[in-house]
């Protein structure tokens, strides 16, 4: 008898330890896909995407000054990698100098709301969103303030620790004046 109890002990003493390193008790299961793929931050060692783990993509805002240009546009980050990863901060952006990075024209960029660090999952996103001044009237446009409109066929927008991306708007150009944008912080939260 004193046997069969040392040996059921070591046998519930085995299970416990299998279920502790596979991270799960007895009625759990590994299931990623119902994960949540972006998150307000959370704690731990998950550090900043590398550059080449993003896919960026924009688009033209829905909510924009009004004008005839671009007016605002909102850019994804996705995470194409296998690892969960932070994104954080205000984007840099620049005017990409058609062939060549020493072209590159610095928008001034005023930061908008309070940054926070965004984790996001494998296939997850998060978004900025860039406000320009806005091109006014028909045909070529003009500035209010006097100065020439610019149109960009692709702009370099950076993130702190994520790296410099060219990225195009999915339709048109970015059109602005007065080589000025206002940009918000990294959100979970794709913005209108």
């Amino acid at each position: 008898m004193r046997y069969g109890v040392r040996g059921t002990a070591w046998a519930v003493i085995a299970a416990s330890a299998a279920l502790a390193v596979s991270g799960c008790g007895p009625d759990e299961k590994h299931n990623v896909e119902n994960a949540p793929t972006t998150t307000a931050p959370r704690t731990g060692s998950v550090g900043a995407c590398p550059a080449g783990s993003l896919e960026v993509t924009a688009r033209q805002a829905a909510e924009r000054p009004d004008g005839t240009g671009t007016g605002a546009a909102v850019v994804a980050f996705t995470n194409a990698s296998e690892n969960p990863c932070v994104l954080q901060g205000h984007p840099t952006v620049a005017g990409a100098g058609n062939g060549s990075p020493d072209r590159n024209r610095p928008l001034k960029a005023t930061p908008s709301g309070s940054a926070r660090p965004v984790t996001v999952g494998p296939g997850g996103t998060a978004w900025v969103k860039l406000t320009f001044v806005q091109v006014q009237g028909e045909a070529d446009g003009f500035c209010a303030s006097g100065a020439d409109p610019v149109a960009y066929p692709t702009l370099v927008v950076g993130l702190p620790g994520s790296g410099r991306h060219q990225v195009a708007l999915d339709d048109g150009q970015f059109a602005e004046c007065d080589d000025t944008v206002t940009v918000s912080p990294v959100s979970a939260t794709e913005p209108a």
